[in-house]
């Protein structure tokens, strides 16, 4: 018999942040090969703020403290990991392990926040606005609303599988897609209502239909939608390009309401329309989901079991060995 508890996680560095009903828990292999559970704060502004619960609010809202949540335990797993530390020289030539400091990591971060902001408007926004303006110079007349806005949408959609398909081959990023993949194992192991065990979590499928990788890609299909309205109703709103590229950043809040309820439905109802609007995000899983390792499912399970609720937990392996 199936789980009806809801649970969701993200992959971090050598570990898993887990989503339950009442917790959220992040695990990690710490360096000498124990593994480290922290409860995070999961309180929500929702909780305070009733009508922010309603369908498509509530998408905005998740969405923005999914991003901040998940910022945190991503450098704080790469704290705990062991990922910060850098093995160094010194006078007389011994190597040394120094941990780069909170400051440094903090600048590292900002610097690196700034400019991925920077490369997102100009891949996402400017690059297919331009695009756009040079198949109608070589057009020689105007496009189809419908047109543009299918041109835009391909190429952002283009733009992202390549950056994520370059990135998948980065070490570090590899092993991400790897907790990823391990991730999804243990809650599709869970839903089924399996013993969370190694043996079981392998056997199952790696790609979730609630995945984060097929909410970016819903977004862009919904975007496709929105920007073929918005020049409908307001014909002149895409002729200047800058404008433009504004009310796409603007449309983004409401984008993300319309892709967070159609990732509800797919991961709720499996039928034939379903399977339709899910479907490209399965396909991206192949990249951003890799097979795990057996020690990477241990770090799932841990987390899994760690935010069920009391009357759903089940012994871990290590302490069937106790």
């Amino acid at each position: 018999m199936s789980k009806k508890i809801s649970v969701g996680g993200q992959a971090l560095i050598e570990g898993i942040m887990m989503k339950g009903p009442e917790k959220t828990t992040m695990a990690v292999r710490m360096p000498d090969g124990q593994i480290d559970l922290t409860e995070m704060n999961s309180t929500s502004i929702k909780d305070k703020i009733k009508p922010l619960k309603l369908p498509f609010l509530r998408g905005i809202v998740n969405f923005i403290e999914a991003m901040i949540q998940g910022y945190k335990a991503l450098m704080l797993s790469a704290d705990k990991s062991g990922f910060t530390e850098v093995e160094e020289e010194d006078e007389n030539g011994e190597k040394k392990v120094t941990k780069l400091s909170k400051v440094a990591m903090g600048v590292v971060t900002v610097l690196a926040a700034v400019l991925g902001v920077g490369l997102a408007v100009v891949l996402f926004m400017l690059l297919p606005r331009l695009a756009v303006d040079g198949i109608t110079y070589l057009a020689g007349r105007p496009l189809p609303v419908w047109a543009r806005s299918l041109i835009e949408q391909v190429i952002k959609m283009s733009v992202f599988v390549f950056y994520v398909w370059i990135v998948s081959y980065m070490k570090d990023i590899k092993r991400v897609f790897m907790y990823h993949g391990a991730e999804h194992k243990t809650i599709f192991c869970f839903e089924a209502g399996l013993p969370l065990t190694v043996e079981n979590v392998r056997k199952q499928k790696r790609f979730h239909p609630r995945c984060g990788t097929s909410f970016m890609i819903l977004m862009i299909l919904v975007g496709f939608i929105f920007s073929t309205v918005i020049q409908l109703v307001f014909e002149d709103v895409y002729a200047n390009r800058w404008f433009w590229v504004l009310v796409k950043i603007a449309m983004v809040p409401f984008i993300c309401g319309v892709g967070y309820e159609l990732l509800k439905i797919c991961g709720r109802y499996d039928n034939f329309l379903t399977r339709i609007i899910a479907a490209p995000g399965l396909w991206l899983q192949r990249i951003t989901t890799k097979e795990p390792e057996d020690g990477m499912i241990e770090i799932a399970i841990a987390a899994v079991n760690d935010v069920l609720p009391e009357e759903e937990k089940i012994p871990l392996p290590s302490e069937d060995a106790e």
